[in-house]
């Protein structure tokens, strides 16, 4: 186990202050691995973002709550109660008092400001402050309208998440699952969107019609997943933005699992024709269909390397549900899971440098993440069924759907989204109003 020491040395030798243990210059480059390990959260004050009265003052409180919330959910930072302060909000504007906040053991501040402009919009400013070096580490403004402020407030918590971790943030982003309600025997599933931290939920479908597997396209404003029309499948693309829905193709047979290229010129997806299931591409220009896998086994759920050139499925070729790898025109297959169990939904990391799987072991789910090559297995997180990993876009977060037993007359169940970073230390539940499977991550919103 990292003792409390060597996590002190770490974060002083490439994070953001100079300390007792060692002395750093306050602009050194930060690089911190979080893919290991139960590092110890990092001390932080955000104080509410100072605005002079009315619409500025309650912007700023909002702003400062939003930033706090996404910084702590990550589990690398610690927000320090407001009662522990100090320095007051308003003498704060005028200069900082490093005593005062290293009085409380912050390690780093953050000060903000909120004023509003002639036309209408608001300015939020934000400073990032190395407390023990005196020094300011960031800092930058926004001028939106008054109804942008949460997303202002997740553009400066990836802006502080980069800063001192070294690695892209993920909080300015969207999360679309299927949202579930009724009895087990009788769901009603309904499209949902909402940002990563559960707020601003909306509706995308009436649930008329059933529907499966949601995906991203990569420009994170189209959406495409399958439905039931009629009782027959068909997959269909969503623009989040005007709502208009778009018929890929009526497909003979089952459809499972479409999802985009890296690009987002093409759809790739599974489907069953006469008895046998193969992996086809779909050009969304031509709407030209290429069969890529030719085997009387089952091969489904394909997603593409970040590049475009590979793509991880699982297949029963060999005997039982295993992770596979080609290359993007169908060539060379190559097996890479050998662990005991069966794995399912390989998807790649946005990073590029592993894939997340479901693996069924024993009578219990597993969420876990192993290299291309299949080398390095770790899992994650585990339950009665955990199912359907997705990546944050900085590829060091996932989310999944959890389900819990129900008892024999079907009471007692329930589906719920959770994320859980790469260390398997640090799994939250996502707050929805209805029960959610299928989650996907969006990129950062453009």
């Amino acid at each position: 186990m990292t003792t409390m020491k060597t996590i002190r040395l770490l974060f002083a030798a490439l994070a953001l202050f100079a300390g007792a243990l060692v002395a750093v210059p306050a602009r050194a480059e930060l690089v911190i691995d979080i893919t290991r390990g139960h590092m110890r959260p990092l001390p932080i004050a955000l104080p509410e973002f100072f605005g002079s009265a009315g619409q500025e003052a309650q912007a700023g409180r909002d702003i400062a709550r939003v930033i706090a919330s996404d910084l702590e959910r990550s589990g690398l930072f610690k927000p320090i109660d407001s009662r522990a302060f100090i320095q007051s909000v308003g003498s704060l504007q005028a200069s900082v008092r490093f005593p005062d906040w290293k009085q409380i053991n912050a390690e780093a501040l953050v000060q903000g400001r909120v004023e509003a402009q002639p036309d209408g919009r608001i300015r939020v400013e934000f400073r990032l402050w190395d407390v023990f070096a005196e020094s300011q580490m960031a800092g930058s403004a926004f001028t939106v309208a008054p109804n942008g402020w949460r997303r202002v407030a997740h553009l400066i918590a990836d802006a502080i998440y980069k800063r001192i971790t070294g690695e892209d943030g993920y909080f300015d982003t969207s999360i679309v699952y299927v949202a579930e309600d009724g009895p087990k025997s009788n769901r009603r599933k309904r499209l949902a969107i909402m940002d990563q931290d559960g707020e601003t939920h909306r509706f995308l479908t009436d649930g008329a019609d059933m529907v499966l597997t949601p995906r991203f396209s990569p420009t994170q404003r189209e959406i495409t997943y399958m439905s039931y029309f009629r009782g027959n499948p068909r997959v269909y693309i969503l623009n989040i933005d005007t709502a208009r829905r778009e018929v890929l193709g009526d497909f003979p047979g089952m459809t499972f699992a479409p999802r985009f290229s890296p690009d987002g010129n093409t759809v790739i997806m599974s489907m069953a024709q006469d008895g046998n299931t193969e992996i086809y591409t779909m050009n969304l220009m031509t709407r030209h269909k290429a069969r890529l896998t030719n085997h009387p086994a089952i091969d489904t759920s394909p997603s593409y390397a970040p590049d475009g050139n590979k793509i991880v499925f699982n297949s029963d070729r060999g005997g039982a549900q295993q992770i596979y790898v080609m290359n993007s025109d169908g060539g060379d297959v190559q097996r890479i899971s050998f662990g005991d169990g069966r794995y399912a939904t390989p998807v790649w990391s946005p990073r590029g440098d592993l894939i997340a799987f479901t693996k069924m072991k024993g009578g219990e789910f597993f969420i876990g993440v192993m290299r291309p090559d299949g080398s390095g297995e770790r899992l994650l997180a585990s339950g009665f069924l955990v199912e359907g990993p997705t990546w944050a876009p900085n590829g060091r977060v996932l989310s999944f759907w959890k389900e819990t037993r129900s008892d024999e007359r079907g009471k007692g169940f329930s589906s719920r989204l959770y994320t859980i970073d790469l260390t398997g230390v640090n799994e939250r539940m996502l707050m929805t109003p209805v029960d959610g499977s299928d989650p996907a991550w969006s990129p950062l919103i453009p």
